[in-house]
């Protein structure tokens, strides 16, 4: 909490009388670029391992990264607070990019593990239902991962799925108007790493891949389920799905 409260003096002493313009902006209305969802892990810090500004991106934090999936009539089988949120920033703020991001370590991916039957905190345990379809998915991994950070990975595809199951995410899909990432922070090399749908893993961003990343087009997808494929793509070209 002292860190807190000194960082806001230092704020108002430093960094406002050069911002005040920037934020007086920004009262007048937001245009972020993405939806970010991360895990509320102290040590996952977007705006500093993407070099964000105040703006950038619309938030969504809570333990493991997850999202609910979609119920009856395009209701949240859990707490309205994620899918609010996907609305939100795909009818009011018409973003064109949702990125979940996962992390090295992570507490909630130890905690399934270890078996949510374990955890003694009510909502916690019952939040953590959300992961169990990746902890169905996980087996031996043969690039040296540990089983909780190949979890953390299958996690972040896991809840790509989840988003998928909106209508309004399908929706926008399918008009070409929206696409999915996953993201994997490690920790101990401040590296991330993105999903990459051709090689079937996670690879670095580094220039090259940010490039491939940034030329892509815009993902359009059957509702259905039969199909996936890039708009502008051409029909032959076969596609893979997470």
């Amino acid at each position: 909490m002292k860190k807190l409260v000194k960082g806001i003096i230092e704020f108002r002493q430093n960094i406002l009388p050069e911002s005040r313009e920037k934020f007086a902006r920004m009262a007048l209305g937001q245009k972020p670029d993405s939806l970010f969802i991360a895990c509320s892990d102290s040590r996952v810090a977007p705006n500093v391992f993407a070099s964000t500004d105040p703006g950038d991106l619309f938030v969504v934090r809570n333990v493991g990264n997850m999202i609910p999936c979609c119920g009856i009539a395009g209701h949240s089988t859990a707490d309205e607070s994620e899918a609010a949120a996907i609305e939100f920033s795909i009818t009011t703020l018409n973003i064109k990019d949702i990125i979940v991001c996962g992390h090295s370590d992570c507490g909630a991916m130890h905690a399934l593990l270890a078996g949510r039957n374990t955890i003694k905190a009510p909502n916690l345990r019952a939040w953590l239902r959300h992961g169990e379809p990746a902890l169905s998915k996980l087996t031996p991994s043969e690039n040296g991962l540990s089983p909780v950070n190949l979890l953390s990975q299958l996690n972040v595809l896991q809840q790509i799925e989840h988003l998928r199951s909106y209508p309004l995410v399908q929706e926008r899909i399918a008009k070409g108007e929206l696409n999915l990432h996953g993201w994997w922070f490690e920790l101990s090399t401040a590296n991330v790493y993105a999903f990459n749908e051709a090689a079937d893993t996670f690879v670095l961003i580094d220039e090259a891949e940010a490039n491939r990343t940034l030329s892509a087009p815009i993902e359009t997808w059957d509702p259905g389920g039969a199909s996936k494929k890039k708009e502008n793509e051409p029909e032959n070209e076969q596609t893979l799905s997470f």
